[in-house]
């Protein structure tokens, strides 16, 4: 059986989508689920609400779709909304918070001798007191500026570089520990 694909065209597909097409809708959220779930799960620990979080996060793209202007890559665009849900479900939850004082976390993390997976990497950030990780995250990851994550987390500027800065070397320790880095690498 051959597939006819539904729409070649992803500008159609948006457009479609606006008109509030629910096939168009369900084919755009098929195709970014599995990456947006994943920007999701690297603000959010548990992957249920980290589900729940992309759903409302597909909520919100379609409720806006007409304002997206195709400028940029639209997967840009819904990445922007995830985080941006990501980070108030955080505030919602009340788990964001930004204290000077490391929070220590004793979670065994199987590693296996060399190899060091993503999976692994994502478990030691994880680790991260939850203000580290949101600040490491868009940083690091999303690219944001200090000043932006500033805006965005309602945090100083100077907040934002000293939580970076405690979740890079909190990250560097528990990979001496575990004998993953070697010297030179600080």
């Amino acid at each position: 059986m051959k597939i006819i694909p539904f729409y070649n065209n992803e500008k159609q597909l948006i457009k479609k989508a606006a008109a509030e097409n629910r096939q168009a809708q369900q084919a755009l959220c098929e195709k970014h689920a599995p990456k947006m779930l994943s920007v999701c799960r690297q603000y959010i620990n548990d992957l249920h609400f980290a589900e729940d979080v992309m759903v409302d996060g597909f909520v919100k793209v379609f409720k806006h779709l007409s304002s997206f202007k195709h400028e940029g890559s639209f997967e840009g665009w819904i990445r922007k909304i995830m985080v941006r849900e990501s980070i108030s479900h955080l505030r919602k939850q009340q788990f964001v918070v930004y204290d000077d004082d490391i929070i220590e976390r004793n979670k065994d993390v199987d590693t296996y001798t060399s190899e060091l997976d993503v999976a692994h990497i994502q478990l030691l950030i994880d680790a991260l007191p939850t203000g580290y990780k949101a600040v490491f995250i868009l940083n690091t990851v999303e690219g944001y500026k200090h000043q932006e994550i500033a805006e965005m987390l309602g945090i100083t500027e100077s907040t934002s570089k000293s939580q970076l800065f405690k979740a890079r070397k909190m990250l560097q320790e528990k990979l001496k520990q575990q004998k993953i880095i070697g010297y030179g690498t600080k």
